[in-house]
């Protein structure tokens, strides 16, 4: 009783640790990717969350336990920020508090030691939980993916240990373990090292590995691992985009990558200084002799601990836990973040678990002065509150970034995109202009500056910039589609009809590329064939409001004024604030007679957009129809 007692007391500590020193981080709102990850639209039904199971390509990522957590999330708070914050926050501090568990299950007090409150166990999770490296994976909505699978991989991990040394009994015990490690699988394929990293534990608890007692247990565990990491690294590259120039790395290139790779994580663990977002892209050079320096000291560090390991097998273990879940970013598989940076803190949230073990182990092992790891804690959470404020908001961490990383294109692309949603055109042309100086042979501010060029009334040098987006990437549906809508407002309509059947050639399920085509069709008055393919478009992508309005505007041209009504409703009840649709609303219920009606919806369209000449003009023709 005492005992357990104890362990509440230090779970406790753990828990309101982790969230003092995330305090600010609830304060943060959506960043980058938080958009896609958070349920969108036309996942919100219960078809949509089929879909998350059953359709590749319907989030991010097939991940599809992580974004049924999502669908959850926003039916309980929606578009509340706070309450994917809380449970992020929640998620690591129960992250930590199970590898506490896990380190009290597998280290062994000395004989004859005194008890300690601030033992070992309690020491490792206080660091995991307190490690600013982890701030990008709590701060950060879209690495709910690394929170959410670092419980079920602990939960895995915790529950075959007592199963393994509990005498192989009670085989319920060894199922739960299964599924809570296919859960992580499900939420994070980067859970698959878990059944390597348990033999390695297996060896260091025991000094040789039993092909019976501790291999044929985890062979199932390795099996769907492997097939699951498999299954990622082809859909990294054949859906999300981790192909082409930039990934074409040979093997001994590789090899100086996974090194160097290794040597900054295990260094931002010691000394966690000039942490940011996206750190510098290295260039890979097999002719820098200096290079050969990361593999040589990693393997050192690897040959020295392999040669103590007769007096501590310890050392060795943590290293290859590490090492061994860092894999799949070490270089040796593509992965899309690899386009900005080969290193990101958030790769090392399940990774730094093996190192905070070995410090966990040291500090059991020996009596050292019980103020340090308080005064480590401290410090620790101080760097983590710090850096938690670069999350605030997305300009803010865009800024940030620019500012620790200035050679970071990315950066300015992405706050391009953020100042062109507020309507601060001239500014964003300046940040993608400042993105292609920087990465002038990529395609993506390309086409954001042909965007931004457009949006301030300039098509031509829009469309050429478009055309430069294409010309280094022609399957580019994207592009291809925002071309269209520049040539078909510059009048240009046979030009943007092509260019949306090559967009549709390229992408056949490409709802954008479908409604344009729409309206390059009803431009050139082919209004049949235009409500066909907007009504196609409503079917890939329902929740769309502007393809609802689009659609009733071709249908109210086609004198159908009852399916036009109709299809306004829709887009109304999807975006109650949309000004245009309610005085196309309005116009149309006053063709239908309906004036009463009619007068309601275009005093709404005032209403919501003070000076809309066009509806006050409308509003007046109705309210002298009405005779007023």
């Amino acid at each position: 009783m005492k005992r357990a007692r104890e362990n509440l007391a230090r779970a406790s500590l753990v828990a309101c640790a982790t969230l003092v020193a995330y305090l600010p981080a609830l304060n943060g709102g959506f960043i980058w990717d938080d958009d896609f990850h958070v349920t969108g639209g036309s996942l919100r039904s219960l078809h949509g969350l089929r879909r998350i199971w059953t359709s590749v390509g319907a989030t991010p990522q097939y991940y599809p336990l992580l974004h049924s957590a999502f669908w959850l999330e926003h039916r309980l708070w929606g578009d509340s920020v706070l309450g994917y914050h809380l449970l992020n926050v929640a998620l690591h501090a129960t992250a930590a508090c199970l590898f506490g568990a896990v380190l009290r299950l597998l280290l062994e007090r000395p004989a004859g030691s005194p008890a300690r409150f601030f033992d070992g166990p309690l020491v490792g999770a206080l660091l995991f939980a307190l490690h600013p490296v982890c701030v990008e994976s709590v701060a950060w909505i879209s690495e709910q993916k690394n929170t959410l699978s670092a419980v079920f991989y602990l939960l895995a991990a915790l529950g075959y240990l007592k199963w393994a040394s509990g005498g192989r009994g009670a085989p319920v015990r060894y199922l739960l373990a299964t599924l809570f490690f296919a859960a992580a699988l499900l939420t994070k394929s980067v859970t698959a090292t878990l059944p390597a990293a348990l033999l390695v534990i297996a060896w260091w608890k025991g000094g040789r590995l039993s092909l019976r007692r501790d291999v044929a247990p985890l062979v199932p565990w390795l099996a769907v691992g492997a097939a699951a990491g498999f299954f990622t690294a082809w859909v990294e590259r054949t859906s999300i985009g981790a192909t082409g120039a930039g990934f074409s790395l040979g093997v001994i290139e590789r090899c100086l990558l996974a090194g160097r790779v290794a040597c900054f994580y295990a260094g931002k663990l010691l000394w966690p200084a000039g942490l940011t977002f996206i750190y510098p892209r290295w260039v890979v050079d097999a002719s820098a002799g200096w290079q050969y320096l990361f593999p040589l000291a990693a393997l050192a560090l690897l040959a020295a601990a392999a040669l103590a390991f007769r007096r501590n097998r310890g050392v060795l273990a943590g290293l290859l836990v590490f090492v061994g879940t860092l894999l799949p970013v070490l270089g040796f598989l593509n992965v899309y973040p690899f386009r900005y940076s080969y290193v990101a803190d958030h790769f090392q949230y399940l990774a730094c678990m093996g190192l905070i073990g070995l410090a966990a182990g040291v500090w059991e092992a020996r009596a050292l002065p019980r103020a340090l790891p308080l005064a480590l804690a401290c410090v620790l959470g101080l760097l983590t509150w710090r850096q938690c404020g670069m999350y605030r908001d997305a300009g803010t961490l865009y800024s940030e970034t620019i500012a620790r990383n200035p050679d970071c294109w990315m950066a300015y692309n992405n706050r391009g995109n953020l100042l062109l949603g507020q309507g601060r055109n001239a500014e964003a042309i300046s940040d993608y202009e400042a993105a292609l100086g920087l990465k002038g042979d990529d395609p993506i501010p390309h086409n954001n500056l042909g965007l931004a060029l457009a949006a301030s009334h300039r098509l031509p040098e829009a469309i050429a910039a478009f055309q430069d987006a294409l010309r280094l990437k022609p399957d580019y549906p994207e592009a291809r589609v925002n071309l269209a809508a520049a040539l078909r407002r510059s009048g240009d309509i046979p030009g943007s009809i092509a260019q949306c059947e090559e967009a549709l050639r390229l992408l056949p399920g490409y709802p954008e590329a479908r409604a344009d085509l729409a309206r390059a069709l009803a431009a050139e008055g082919r209004l049949p064939e235009a409500i066909a393919a907007f009504e196609t478009a409503i079917g890939l992508e329902p929740a769309n409001p502007e393809f609802h309005a689009d659609l009733g505007t071709a249908l109210s041209r086609s004198g159908r004024l009852p399916a036009a009504i109709s299809q306004y409703e829709e887009a109304l009840r999807l975006n109650p604030g949309y000004a245009e649709v309610c005085n196309n609303l309005g116009v149309a219920l006053a063709q239908a007679g309906r004036l009463s009606e009619a007068e309601v919806r275009l005093e709404q369209a005032v209403r919501l957009k003070p000076g809309y000449s066009d509806a006050s003009e409308n509003l007046a023709l109705v309210r002298r129809a009405l005779g007023r």
